[in-house]
This record gives structure tokens, sequence and C-alpha cells, in this order.
């Protein structure tokens, strides 16, 4: 079940890269005067003291866009809601879900892959349970270098 590795990110070094839209067709001359930067720390991670990468192996949450060889950044200082991608700790391991509420009102919650090839988890056993953190944005590696 365990579908992601957990690693201590370090966000207090500021990365700057030079940002600029992506053209399909032809480039911009304001292209050419482009000052904004991307600061990875100061746009995607909101509680450095919270946040996690998690490296994804296996399949279950495909239908989300989320495949083998993934990484995800994790907060867990957002609170998760209906519908979030959370990484839960169930039964002694890390698995990442969709977060099903609907059924609290009945004493249950459920855990749902993103792939009909996997099951959903029915949740009844607080004490066995608990939501890790919320994903909050995917890296995905097309070349390595």
């Amino acid at each position: 079940m365990g579908n992601i590795k957990i690693i201590r990110g370090v966000f207090d070094t500021k990365l700057e890269l030079e940002h600029a839209s992506v053209v399909a067709g032809f480039p911009s001359p304001a292209d050419d005067y482009r000052h904004e930067t991307l600061d990875f720390n100061r746009d995607y991670i909101k509680h450095p003291e919270a946040s996690f990468y998690g490296d994804v192996s296996g399949n279950s949450m495909k239908d989300a866009g989320i495949f083998d060889g993934d990484r995800v950044i994790i907060d867990r200082a957002v609170e998760p809601h209906d519908g979030s991608i959370v990484l839960a700790w169930w039964n002694g391991d890390f698995t990442m879900k969709y977060l099903d509420l609907t059924h609290r009102d009945e004493g249950y919650i459920e855990l749902r892959p993103a792939n009909d090839d996997f099951p959903v988890f029915k949740i009844d056993d607080p004490d066995n349970f608990k939501v890790w953190g919320t994903v909050i944005h995917l890296i995905r590696t097309f070349e390595t270098v």
C-alpha cells in the first residue's frame, strides 16, 4: 500500500529562475522586456516548516494525473477538505488518495484512489488513521540531466 516516500525539503534557500510564458505559436516581441522571476519558495511553499516532498511510486492516482516517479509537495499546515488529495497514515503505512468525507455522518470516511484497479479504503477506526498532509503541488521530470 505504501506508495510514497517522504523527503524533508530545505525551503530556506531562495531559488530564482527567469519566468516567461510558454508560447505555442510565435514569440512575443515583449518577451525581451520581461524581468519577472519565479521564486520557488515564495510561489509554491507557503509553510516551509510544514512542507515536505514525496516521491510517488505506483499508479493508484494515475487518473488524477499523478504517476509513478512523480514528486509531490505536501503541506501539513493545509487543512484538507472533501476531495483533497492527501497523504494518509493508515494500517502502518503511507498512502496517497482522495479524501472522501461524504460518509462522516455514518461513522466512516473513505480514501479513494484515482484508478479503478485499486480498492477504496473504508476508514472506521480513527486510532489507526491520520491525515498526515495535503498534496499541494505536483512536480514531474521529463528528462534527467
